[in-house]
């Protein structure tokens, strides 16, 4: 585990460095070239600590960014997907269950350049009881809007949920690739957009999670899919 010295201790060790140094000079040597001699081997010293800790670090990606990214948000009506056969709204009668679990994003952009926005939404599935087979296709959108939360584009993606055998709970992260968000001139920041994540809901779905309902099919298994990277636990 790598440690920072404080200022008063390694100015200590700096002395009994050279001190130790000075002692095993050969006669003949003023005060002058011996203390030199130290100075030299602790400056060699200091650069070799320096090259293994440029070493040690891990790569941090450069962003010169204009300003911060935009917000992103999951919107709460259609954060979840809860699909039923039957007029009972009873975890019986529950075909397929979604939930967004998280979203993961960078943007980059200097001067004039729009922003470039990379996203990764991780969706958990759930396959009910009244499910009629082992994959389930799931819409779902990404839409940009400005700080009076005007919409300035929305888009549907698409994937296919796929369950094992034996397993009725699967985690899909759908990597959308890029996300342009043009600006008038450079002085606008990212701070004035939103990015708002939901699956693309019926307004019986929408009014269900507005009320706060939710059923989540108990997993007795859980498989990972990736349409792009995983985000870093």
């Amino acid at each position: 585990m790598r440690r920072i010295l404080s200022p008063v201790l390694a100015v200590g060790l700096l002395a009994a460095s050279a001190v130790a140094v000075l002692a095993q000079q050969p006669p003949g040597q003023t005060p002058a070239d011996k203390a030199s001699d130290a100075r030299k081997d602790e400056e060699n010293r200091q650069r070799r600590i320096d090259r293994q800790f440029e070493r040690d670090q891990l790569p941090v990606p450069n962003l010169n960014n204009a300003g911060p990214c935009p917000f992103v948000k999951v919107l709460y009506d259609a954060s979840r997907m809860v699909e039923f056969t039957g007029a009972q709204k009873t975890a019986s009668n529950v075909a397929y269950s979604g939930e967004i679990d998280g979203v993961t994003a960078t943007c980059s952009y200097k001067a004039g350049e729009p922003i470039a926005v990379e996203m990764i939404t991780t969706f958990a599935i759930g396959k009910g009881p009244q499910a009629s087979g082992d994959n389930k296709p799931v819409t779902y959108w990404i839409a940009v809007t400005d700080r009076d939360r005007a919409v300035l584009g929305k888009e549907r993606f698409n994937f296919t949920a796929h369950f094992p055998q034996g397993s009725d709970r699967v985690l899909v992260f759908e990597n959308t690739g890029q996300i342009v968000i043009p600006r008038a001139n450079e002085s606008v920041s990212g701070a004035n957009f939103e990015i708002l994540v939901g699956f693309d809901v019926t307004p019986e779905q929408a009014a269900f999670n507005r009320d706060g309902n939710r059923f989540l099919v108990n997993a007795t298994g859980q498989t990972a899919q990736s349409a792009g990277a995983p985000p870093a636990r």
